[in-house]
């Protein structure tokens, strides 16, 4: 099967991407500033057509590019990953003259996206947004609240925003808007967070949306945000799989040369074994992520528990392989700029975003009964 044996063809491509990430992505993001959107990568990711790969790959190819430039830059990959996640609404929901608009922008990396659905209220639980979506005329409302978390903001060219238009209508009265940056009353600041990729917090005082700004149906927000997120978890696991296996890379190499106690690191039991703990662990939160993306692609009707497990195998499994990749490597590991500091910064955030693993575990057990209660 595809998911558990790659053929020859992706193999290649994968590390034809990661040389790319190496040689021509990561000496860019040496460049930028932390905290900000770094254009120039960006561009460079639609230059290489990177960025228009979102729009035509599924959801296994989509694992498999994120997986390979997380190995050598996870800024690249976070950068391809974030404008994926703001215009995949809009690619997939959005009208004739949304995506002609926006989605070759996105595709050749002059526009920025951002997905804005977290709230200072309402972050796990996205039924509970509170951003009010007030009637403005016929066809029109008034978008009022706060978002917050939201990654690219507030430096994104246009976000996805989710909004409540039926109050007390719980999922089924949220609505999912395409709002360009410049829309009167839109407004954002940046926040410092541990993450080095751009997250900010965004005001929205009566900014003015029309029917021509709906992505999907009206009341039907809560859809197209699940839609993304059942397409983007798996891709999640694949980060943290690409990150979980720089940081082992790096610790094979490490253990196998560093003298210690009369011989190499790696010949010391307690060391050879948490390096097989770390390589397990890898591999079937890999296998895993694959399963699940693959499920995605041909249409399963499990796929919100396969996305749902996939992403919390395979992010909580980083945060063990990172932890276990630093301490094996001691002080060195905690310097700025080693490899394993900066992983060590960019794994934490990955548990929590796009459903935090409480969530995740709360989705398998409700699939599973829910399928107890079918049979």
């Amino acid at each position: 099967m595809t998911a558990f044996s790659l053929e020859p063809a992706q193999l290649a491509r994968c590390a034809e991407l990661r040389t790319l990430a190496a040689e021509r992505l990561r000496p860019l993001a040496e460049k930028g500033e932390p905290g900000h959107v770094n254009r120039a990568l960006v561009a460079e990711l639609g230059t290489l057509g990177l960025l228009s790969r979102l729009f035509t790959s599924g959801a296994l190819e989509l694992c498999l590019m994120r997986e390979s430039l997380a190995q050598a830059c996870t800024e690249a990959e976070t950068a391809l990953a974030l404008q994926g996640l703001g215009a995949h609404p809009v690619h997939a929901h959005g009208t004739a003259a949304q995506r002609a608009r926006w989605i070759p922008r996105v595709s050749e990396g002059s526009a920025v996206a951002a997905f804005a659905l977290s709230e200072p209220g309402a972050g796990s639980d996205a039924a509970a947004l509170s951003l009010t979506a007030h009637p403005d005329g016929p066809s029109g409302w008034r978008l009022t609240g706060e978002k917050r978390w939201i990654s690219n903001a507030p430096e994104a060219d246009f976000y996805t925003v989710f909004a409540r238009t039926t109050p007390g209508a719980g999922a089924r009265g949220v609505t999912a808007f395409l709002v360009p940056a410049d829309r009167p009353g839109l407004t954002g600041t940046g926040l410092d967070m541990l993450s080095p990729h751009p997250i900010g917090a965004l005001a929205l005082d009566a900014v003015p949306v029309s029917a021509d700004d709906v992505l999907g149906d009206p009341g039907g927000g809560f859809r197209v945000a699940m839609d993304t997120l059942n397409l983007f978890r798996p891709s999640v696991g694949a980060f943290a799989v690409g990150m979980a296996q720089a940081a082992l890379d790096a610790t094979l190499d490490h253990t196998a040369r560093r003298d210690a106690f009369g011989g190499k690191l790696k010949d010391l039991q307690s060391v050879a074994h948490q390096v097989a703990e770390m390589a397990l662990r890898t591999e079937a939160a890999r296998l895993l992520v694959y399963a699940a993306a693959t499920a995605y692609d041909e249409g399963a009707a499990d796929v919100p528990r396969r996305a749902a497990m996939a992403k919390l195998l395979a992010t909580e499994t980083a945060q063990y392989v990172v932890d276990r990749a630093v301490q094996l490597h001691g002080a060195r590991a905690l310097q700025r700029g080693h490899l394993l500091e900066h992983l060590y910064r960019e794994v934490r955030a990955p548990r929590i975003y796009e459903g935090a693993s409480e969530v995740q575990r709360g989705i398998i057990a409700k699939e599973l009964y829910k399928n107890l209660e079918d049979r």
